[in-house]
């Protein structure tokens, strides 16, 4: 069986997917690294909406994913910008997600952390409008029992006028968790509206504001998530960090060294790409506990190709491969997206997906992936 594949610049291709997935095994929880995966939501394909109307989420999908990733070991990292936060899922509907997941991670003993920010805010805002934001979304994350993940703000970039003004917001945040939180700088590549964030758009100076608002509250901060797509800089901030503060990464370009780590130390990880890798991600990790650093790296290495792929500019639309890769494995059933996101990527951008996922093992089932993928040709008029 073959299938017939667009190029990106015109013309078809043949390719012939592999008939067996990778066997992967679940066991038992990780020793050497503590790793969440950012999860995608399932929009509910039958909802009578529009792309700019609140998110129609369908929970029984959504939830059940979330069960897939804890059952390999994989914690949840929740209403996250992997979770469409921002484009497409608004405050109402991370506030739902929210409970759903907590609860659910209660039920099943699985590890959840939940996004803190201020979206329910949709015009300018002071920034005492901006702390008053982030402190109602703290507390319905504390009182879902989850952990928090304070996530960069739009707001609070397009209110600030320095430095200072981050590390008051967030002096203020930090003094009030009950729990320590985990922090999360995300690089504009991801979300151009966080251009300068810590103040600057120099990232030496960014990075020193950001490391002066952790060593004022090292005991309120669990650890750092950078998302910045540049493994030098997560390595310095890592090295710089005050005992016991973890550095998880969230570079989805460089990631199997950065888990590795080096004679200084590690990442630990939280990432978006381990939504569509997740059991083979959570295969990796158990190899690296047992010191076996270099079968960790043959198994993850191979997969930064696809990830690299998914997450290329731009970047922000890298939940549409998630997503499509979702739908391939069989985790849903359809190929829709919350505010209409499933027409953010080309044709030969899924093919391309496609190709790598299935040269990876990562189908469960590949004939299933196979038929979807032609389906999806068939739409664009490519014939077999």
């Amino acid at each position: 069986m073959t299938v017939r594949l667009p190029y990106t610049n015109g013309g078809l291709r043949t390719y012939e997917p592999r008939t067996e997935p990778l066997i992967v095994t679940t066991g038992a929880p990780f020793t050497s690294r503590t790793v969440f995966s950012a999860a995608h939501v399932v929009a509910d394909p039958f909802a009578d909406t529009t792309p700019d109307a609140p998110a129609a989420i369908d929970w029984d999908a959504t939830l059940a994913f979330r069960r897939h990733l804890w059952s390999h070991g994989l914690g949840v990292a929740e209403a996250m910008d992997t979770a469409q936060r921002g484009m497409g899922l608004d405050w109402a509907g991370a506030a739902e997600l929210i409970r759903r997941s907590a609860a659910e991670a209660k039920a099943v003993g699985g590890l959840i952390a939940c996004g803190v920010g201020t979206d329910q805010l949709t015009g300018p805002a002071s920034l005492a409008e901006v702390r008053a934001a982030y402190e109602e979304q703290l507390a319905l994350v504390e009182a879902s029992g989850s952990q928090a993940i304070l996530m960069a703000s739009r707001a609070l970039a397009a209110a600030a006028s320095g430095p200072e003004d981050y590390l008051e917001v967030y002096g203020h945040l930090l003094r009030q968790a009950a729990d320590p939180v985990i922090l999360h700088w995300l690089g504009p590549m991801f979300d151009p509206a966080l251009e300068g964030y810590w103040g600057s758009s120099d990232l030496d100076a960014a990075t020193d504001t950001f490391l002066e608002v952790i060593a004022a509250h090292p005991d309120k901060v669990d650890g750092i998530k950078v998302s910045l797509l540049d493994a030098e800089r997560e390595i310095d901030i890592r090295r710089r960090l005050p005992q016991g503060v973890r550095c998880y990464t969230g570079d989805d370009f460089n990631y199997p060294e950065l888990i590795a780590g080096d004679e200084q130390g590690f990442s630990h990880a939280l990432l978006g790409i381990f939504d569509p890798l997740g059991p083979l991600a959570a295969e990796a990790v158990r190899v690296l506990d047992t010191g076996n650093t270099a079968g960790f790296r043959g198994l993850l290495d191979p997969t930064v190709e696809l990830s690299r792929h998914l997450f290329q500019t731009p970047t922000r639309f890298y939940k549409t491969g998630v997503v499509f890769l979702a739908w391939l494995a069989g985790h849903q059933s359809h190929f829709t997206m919350v505010g209409g996101l499933q027409s953010a990527r080309s044709l030969p951008h899924f093919a391309r997906a496609y190709e790598l996922a299935d040269g990876l093992g990562l189908f469960p089932d590949p004939k299933l992936a196979e038929d979807r993928m032609k389906t999806l040709l068939a739409l664009y008029g490519v014939t077999q």
